[in-house]
């Protein structure tokens, strides 16, 4: 029996995390200070293609092994690995590491489709091993309140959902904008986070329609075009009655760098997340009764890396799986459905 298949075999994590770092752009070094900050990592090892990023995690790190490949990554005798590289790799590195039995933390996507998503959950249910995605709003105080006022159903029944993230910039990296790279445009990017957000604050319900409109530059985009939507609206019914409406842009005219929010309208009231003063990090939560406003959640509230922290501490009680991954297959398709609707579909 092999080292890791002797430490995999218990089941369990004691001890130091001996944690993989793939990927260390901004993104994973953020995510990686997230989680070196708890206090549980005793080894990293980290890859990534820049020389100079991977140096800079190391530092970071403290004593980082750098290697040069993901192969060689998955040789090191890993708990865990995090994964923060191009969408397109994310779902085939997951199914990877997890064959390897290591348990896994992934930027979001988890993959660009339905079917890649439930090959990655697949193979953590096989691998008996823990699989997390950075699906990091989940973890902010406003939507963490606003979900446990839905499902005390202290708003009565729900029965439509508003949310919006217009980014006024857009990524600053090409890939972003390949759409076999990236899976697809802003909703790829910023709409995941809104489906997300309304199937889990709603217990993940299936989808019953949808119905969208995708455009490029203001313009419908060309049939079997490798050109990724800035801009989306989307109307979802969902099997428990609810309407789902969702709207989401890069480079938008928005008058601030983002406008995002979420909005839960029940028989008995309303509740609303929303980003104040144009922030993409300072959020409050409101609670409406016909015209009144109770002001529930404001800044400050260090929200970044709390997923990833979240993840590490998991991981270090308990390595295996953990079936509240299986949600994502709804999220997935959803998404799958909106490309669909807009015949913006990226194939599987």
């Amino acid at each position: 029996m092999s080292v890791r298949d002797e430490h995999a075999s218990r089941g369990r994590v004691n001890g130091s995390l001996r944690l993989g770092f793939l990927g260390v752009g901004w993104i994973g070094r953020h995510r990686m200070k997230a989680i070196l900050d708890t206090g549980l990592v005793g080894k990293t090892f980290i890859c990534d293609p820049s020389a100079e990023m991977a140096r800079t995690a190391a530092e970071l790190a403290g004593q980082g092994k750098i290697v040069p490949r993901f192969d060689d990554l998955l040789a090191e005798p890993l708990d865990g690995i995090v994964i923060a590289t191009p969408s397109a790799l994310h779902a085939e590195q997951t199914v990877a590491a997890l064959e390897q039995r290591i348990a896994v933390f992934c930027q979001k996507p988890l993959g660009r489709t339905r079917t890649e998503v439930e090959q990655a959950i697949a193979a953590a249910r096989k691998a008996d091993r823990l699989m997390q995605v950075d699906l990091s709003y989940r973890h902010t105080k406003a939507m963490s309140l606003i979900r446990d006022l839905v499902r005390k159903g202290e708003l009565g029944r729900i029965f439509a959902v508003d949310m919006v993230f217009h980014n006024a910039y857009g990524p600053d990296k090409p890939w972003f904008y390949d759409r076999q790279r990236s899976g697809g445009g802003c909703v790829m990017d910023l709409g995941i986070h809104l489906v997300d957000l309304a199937l889990w604050t709603l217990d993940f319900p299936a989808i019953a329609g949808v119905q969208s409109c995708l455009l490029r530059k203001g313009a419908p985009i060309p049939p079997n075009s490798n050109d990724v939507e800035d801009f989306a609206f989307a109307t979802t019914t969902l099997s428990n009655g609810v309407t789902l409406r969702l709207a989401c842009s890069w480079g938008l005219n928005a008058g601030s760098d983002a406008v995002i929010g979420a909005s839960f309208h029940g028989t008995q009231g309303g509740v609303v997340m929303r980003n104040l003063n144009g922030s993409f990090y300072d959020f409050a939560a409101e609670r409406h009764s016909g015209t009144r406003t109770d002001l529930l959640v404001e800044p400050p509230d260090d929200w970044g890396g709390r997923a990833a922290a979240a993840w590490a501490t998991r991981l270090a009680r308990d390595n295996s799986y953990d079936p509240a991954c299986e949600g994502l297959i709804n999220s997935a398709a959803v998404i799958d459905a909106i490309y669909a609707a807009g015949s913006n579909g990226i194939g599987e």
